[in-house]
């Protein structure tokens, strides 16, 4: 019997085509919002939103490369899952870490210890401190496990032509030589839309990075979904930097939504609102018919 999973991604095909008039006027509604979002900023912004229903992409800037901040992690994460169903790694390896690894600009269970001096944990240790605490010295440790050009091959065997991971985790030298980890917001939305129809890696680990990113509660994203709504995410900033990707599991109109602005002022963050008007623009649809009729 097929999965539920399969069904569903078996319905796509056949809806994906299938928009009336007034349903676009309703898209159209929202990239104004996100236009009017991006024209008040003293910045600029790119969105990427896929319908996991109907199978449509809604971009605004979408594909146009970004600094990706921790975003990048996602890779990351892919191409480690893959080299342990592969045997290269093993999730229950040990790495020691020592006090000139500590990369810093991190707030986590091993940023805590690390500060006290060297560290030994497991390669699933550095996983889970790398996407759900956005740790930047397993991170970088995780990097020299499975290789830098590694990660690269890897995203564009996926297909994704504007995703580079150029330099380790808060390696300013790097960033000032204009060495920056990139991606659009269409391609990271790729990323985890992969990951979500388990073509990323086998289904297992698909899983397990779906419930890996659903942990994550420091994001932007969550605090501008109604209290409830499961969301698996990666956000990532630096200075004049925030980005953020999500697979937002709305009953009945699942999508992911990634957003990434750059030039940005000091304490501004256009995340949580673009964030807001895509799942507004989804909960109507997921409550609606393709008429704008409410059904429920």
């Amino acid at each position: 019997m097929p999965s539920n999973k399969a069904v569903l991604l078996a319905t796509f095909a056949v809806l994906a085509t299938a928009q009336t008039a007034v349903s676009r006027l309703w898209e159209d509604k929202l990239q104004d919002k996100v236009r009017s979002l991006d024209h008040s900023l003293n910045g600029v912004i790119g969105l990427a939103a896929i319908d996991l229903f109907s199978g449509r992409t809604i971009v605004y800037n979408g594909d146009i490369p970004y600094p990706t901040a921790s975003t990048i992690k996602i890779a990351i994460m892919i191409q480690l899952f893959r080299d342990e169903h592969a045997g290269r790694v093993h999730f229950d390896d040990k790495v020691t870490l020592n006090a000139k690894e500590n990369a810093g600009g991190s707030e986590s269970p091993l940023q805590t210890e690390l500060n006290k001096g060297e560290v030994t944990l497991t390669v699933h240790d550095l996983l889970e401190n790398m996407i759900v605490y956005s740790d930047n010295s397993a991170t970088n440790k995780l990097i020299d496990v499975i290789g830098m050009d590694r990660v690269n091959q890897l995203v564009r065997s996926l297909g994704l032509q504007n995703t580079a991971l150029r330099r380790k985790m808060m390696d300013t030298e790097a960033a000032a030589n204009g060495n920056e980890n990139i991606s659009s917001p269409l391609e990271l939305a790729t990323l985890v839309r992969m990951i979500y129809d388990e073509s990323a890696a086998d289904s297992a680990a698909c899983k397990a990075m779906l419930e890996l990113m659903k942990k994550v509660n420091n994001g932007y994203m969550r605090g501008a979904l109604p209290p409830g709504t499961v969301i698996a995410s990666k956000p990532g900033d630096l200075d004049g930097v925030r980005a953020e990707v999500g697979l937002v599991m709305l009953p009945k109109r699942p999508f992911i939504v990634a957003v990434m602005s750059t030039w940005l002022d000091d304490n501004v963050n256009p995340v949580p609102d673009a964030t807001r008007a895509v799942y507004g623009y989804f909960f109507k649809l997921a409550h609606s018919n393709e008429y704008g009729r409410r059904l429920d």
